[in-house]
């Protein structure tokens, strides 16, 4: 099946996906830069507010959150911090315009993983062994021993949500978790991350997943299903605030 293309004349070509695994976030970032080529929004101007688009435009207002981390990838779009999004200053000729690889956004992901990871914490708390426990904890120390390195917190944070799922003795879960967590990781995430993630993000999250463990520790079902829910659920929340 042809990729179909939107087009005009003032904007770039913009790639998009086919229709049956459209996006979106993808199908907004072309709208965008549409009304930007038709002189709606100009060069420098500052775009409306996310309210205001997800109203216009019948979408979430976090598929308008990474409509513009998608935007500002590209170049198209400027987000200022405690301004607003602002209209690049773009030539009148430009080539293609591709929107992210097709798949779905990080607020995709991070809801699908809050629904199967609670279910699978839940699990873990019934099943895991002494073992597991250990391999988690240790996880969860190496977080806390990496608090000022991002790259190094962030493995161990992968690695303590895997060793959930190998606790519940299911591998197909294991696979599940390592595939969202991975999928999640591409350059729309990184650039949320940029603009949202801070040390007091990490701490908090080191709370989150302290929680986690001892409900783990007491095979407190109920208690981890909570727990992992609360975590992620605070993590989508921090990424839809405002700009930073």
């Amino acid at each position: 099946m042809n990729t179909p293309a939107v087009k005009t004349p003032n904007a770039p070509e913009v790639v998009l996906p086919a229709a049956n695994t459209d996006r979106s976030y993808q199908r907004l970032a072309a709208q965008v830069l549409e009304l930007i080529g038709q002189g709606e929004f100009a060069s420098g101007a500052r775009l409306p507010s996310e309210r205001a688009l997800a109203e216009r435009f019948d979408v979430s207002r976090t598929s308008v959150r990474e409509a513009i981390i998608a935007l500002e990838l590209q170049g198209a779009v400027e987000v200022r911090g405690g301004s607003g999004i602002y209209v690049a200053q773009l030539p009148a000729i430009r080539p293609p315009v591709f929107m992210p690889q097709t798949g779905p956004g990080p607020f995709e992901v991070l809801r699908a993983r809050c629904l199967i990871e609670s279910e699978i914490a839940s699990v873990a708390a019934v099943t895991r062994q002494d073992a597991d426990l250990d391999r988690i904890f240790a996880a969860l120390a190496a977080m806390r021993e990496h608090m000022d390195d991002k790259l190094a917190n962030e493995s161990a944070d992968r690695l303590f949500h895997l060793r959930i799922a190998e606790a519940t003795g299911n591998s197909v879960l294991l696979q599940m978790v390592t595939a969202l967590w991975d999928h999640a990781r591409g350059p729309l995430w990184s650039q949320m991350e940029a603009h949202f993630h801070s040390p007091a993000l990490r701490a908090a999250s080191q709370e989150d997943h302290q929680r986690v463990f001892s409900a783990l520790l007491a095979r407190d079902a109920e208690g981890a299903r909570v727990a992992m829910r609360a975590h992620l659920e605070r993590v989508i929340s921090e990424f839809a605030q405002a700009w930073r």
